[in-house]
């Protein structure tokens, strides 16, 4: 009986197998460079995107926003003359009216030194990259914040890869503006902001109706369609519904306008 017992606890053991560990999903590779991935969102963004969600990319886009936005800046100073650009900011500014020609000179000359060149060159591109992180920082959060599940890293692409093509396309119209018109016909002090107005504020005397101008200002051609690029970059990154990812785009939109306007009304 023993035997036959041992028998049967012996064949038991036999049939009996531990359950095989479970394998380990294979990360999904990337399909684009990120040369690729630069190119194509210009004529595949959704692609582009999904590629992100695969592996996370923003340097040399980064890198190129940085070097555009820096490079309209300069060729702007250049061209205008920092001294004409300070100057016509301050006499377009409330105070100017209370300020006598003897304190306007003064002013300018500070605004316009060498040394305040130097700094103002330098910060464009560290403005940026703060600007860009602080944006990756806010769709990080939000995406979490609203059932998504991905990384700062992705937050960050799909910032500066919405940003991109807008970036791109402010400054390209803005410097073709900049060189084909006459000197003379462009106000210094608004040059920086941009020439090429495409939002509803071109209707309106910004000198005039300042707060008025500065709020139509935010329903500009450009960002609109950065804010359509990123809501689709968090949909595909972060697998969140078209309405929380617009909602997620829309509050560092509302923050910078709400920033505009408030200044507006203080020194305008």
């Amino acid at each position: 009986m023993n035997e036959e017992n041992e028998s049967i606890n012996d064949q038991a053991g036999e049939e009996w197998q531990p359950p095989a560990p479970p394998e380990a999903k294979e990360k999904e590779q990337p399909q684009m460079s990120e040369v690729g991935t630069l190119a194509n969102i210009f004529i595949e963004p959704g692609n582009t995107f999904k590629d992100l969600l695969r592996k996370p990319r923003f340097l040399l886009a980064g890198l190129v926003i940085v070097l555009a936005v820096t490079a309209f800046n300069v060729l702007t100073t250049e061209r205008l003359g920092i001294e004409n650009i300070a100057r016509d900011r301050i006499e377009s500014s409330s105070q100017a009216d209370q300020m006598t020609k003897e304190q306007k000179d003064t002013a300018v000359a500070q605004q316009s030194s060498d040394l305040v060149k130097g700094i103002t060159y330098g910060f464009i591109p560290i403005g940026v990259i703060i600007s860009m992180l602080l944006g990756g920082l806010i769709y990080w959060l939000g995406a979490n914040a609203f059932g998504g599940s991905i990384g700062f890293l992705h937050g960050l692409s799909v910032w500066v890869y919405s940003s991109l093509l807008p970036t791109l396309l402010f400054v390209i119209g803005n410097l073709l503006i900049l060189f084909l018109k006459p000197i003379e016909d462009i106000a210094p002090g608004a040059a920086q902001r941009g020439l090429l107005q495409v939002n509803p504020s071109m209707f309106v005397d910004g000198k005039e109706m300042p707060v008025l101008s500065a709020f139509l200002s935010g329903f500009d051609v450009f960002a609109i369609f950065g804010y359509i690029l990123a809501t689709i970059g968090l949909k595909t990154v972060a697998k969140l519904s078209t309405g929380s990812a617009l909602v997620i785009v829309l509050i560092p939109a509302l923050i910078g306008l709400t920033v505009r306007v408030v200044a507006a009304m203080l020194f305008s």
